[in-house]
Formats: structure tokens, sequence, C-alpha cells
């Protein structure tokens, strides 16, 4: 089974599977790539999934797509009810929480956070598993953090990629944040992810300055076991597709 993955912004992607479409994090979408999709897609099912409420990953606006699609909204617990509109579709995840057979049996667990919200795990019917890590990763600046602060981060962050990795040693598409702005230690979280969860295709996101060094994979210094089993992907521009 194919699966095209299109980049929208930020942390925000769109897959289309043979049935259905997952729309990760949609905060802004330039290239209008979800509004051509659907127009072109009238029959397919909808998915919006959004891991919290930071303005960089949800906008209301998505409740304004998909009018005429069968369509439903997987919100993490910390977007107040009073944002979202009464008709919608919606069922609200805490870490740890499962939602099963939605539409053709799709299935859903939501995954802890070192940010705001959740971490989502979807399992396709197909057997496919995708892993969106919202704003999960191993926050630390060594410029501006203490070693107390940094090791509480480091905790925190094994804690949830361990968790993960018990209930889903591999997956096939895993979304993680390469940020930039953590400079040496953009990778590390995303390292420490693929090092403990066997990863067949990855994708940075959460860029938050140049595209070429988050996308600089040579530079990441991963395991040779890491770089062997994962593909690696850039997709950078709004609107960039590949088909899995």
């Amino acid at each position: 089974m194919a699966i095209k993955v299109t980049f929208l912004n930020n942390s925000g992607f769109m897959l289309e599977t043979e049935k259905t479409f997952l729309i990760f994090d949609d905060c802004e979408d330039p290239a209008y790539s979800v509004v051509k999709a659907l127009k072109h897609n009238p029959d397919k099912n909808v998915l919006f999934l959004v891991t919290h409420n930071h303005s960089d990953h949800f906008n209301k606006a998505i409740f304004d797509l998909a009018q005429n699609h069968k369509r439903m909204y997987i919100l993490s617990d910390d977007i107040i009810s009073t944002e979202t509109p009464d008709t919608a579709a919606i069922a609200w995840m805490h870490a740890g929480d499962v939602i099963e057979n939605i539409f053709d049996n799709i299935r859903i667990k939501a995954f802890g956070s070192t940010d705001a919200g959740v971490s989502y795990l979807v399992e396709l019917p197909e057997g496919k598993t995708i892993f969106h890590a919202g704003d999960l990763n191993y926050w630390h600046w060594d410029e501006a953090s203490t070693e107390r602060e940094i090791a509480k981060a480091k905790e925190a962050f094994t804690v949830i990629v361990n968790g993960i990795a018990e209930e889903y040693p591999s997956v096939d598409i895993a979304f993680f944040p390469i940020d930039v702005r953590l400079g040496k230690n953009r990778a590390a979280g995303a390292g420490q992810f693929l090092e403990k969860i066997r990863t067949v295709n990855f994708f940075p996101m959460h860029f938050k300055g140049s595209f070429e060094e988050a996308c600089d994979f040579d530079a990441y210094n991963f395991r040779d076991s890491v770089k062997k089993n994962t593909k690696f992907y850039c997709l950078h521009k709004p609107g960039q597709s590949i088909e899995l």
C-alpha cells in the first residue's frame, strides 16, 4: 500500500492512503495542499490530528475544512472545548488513551510529550505504523540550561521514548523535531528515538531555522545501525510530496 506524504508547514503533514487522509498539526498550509487534495478526492475519509494547543501546531481553521467529507478530529486535551465547534466529531486524548475502529479500523494511541499535549502512534488497517512526535523532544541548550535541568530533560524524554519502544519497537514512518535553535543538540532527541525504535522512514520537522541544517543528515552522527535501517527524507517546502 502506497502512502503519499505531503509537507504543509512547520510540523504539519498530510498522509494520503487508499481510503483516508490523515492530517497532522495543520496550523498553516500556504500551498493549499489540503484544500486541493480534498477537492480531488471527495469520497475519502479525513482524519485531523492535533498534538497540542500551540499556535504553530493548532489552527481553528481546520474545522472549516472537509465539510463534504466524512471527517473526525483527534485533539489533545489541552485544547479547550470553547475553541471547537459543537457539531464536529471530536475525540479528546491524553497520554495513555487509545481510540480504536476509526473509519476502516484505524487505531490511535497517545503518548506523552516533553512540552505541551501528546504525541501520536497511528496504526493503519494495512498494518503500517505512523508516529508523530508533536513537541516531544530532548529539549536542552548547553549554554542556557544547568546540568540539573539537562539531566531532568534527559530523564523525562527517555521515560517517554522507552514507553513507546516497549509497545512499538519499530515504526514505518516517524515525524520528529529537528530544531536548529538547539545548535549541536538539534538531533540528540531524534538520535535517541531512532536508536530505541527502529524506523523505516524518517522526516524531520519543526525546523525553526535553516532547513539545510535540519536536513544535514550526515552531520547527525547517528549510529551505523540507524543509518542502515532508516531512510531520511527532507520535505521542507510547503506542498512538497513523496510517495512511500
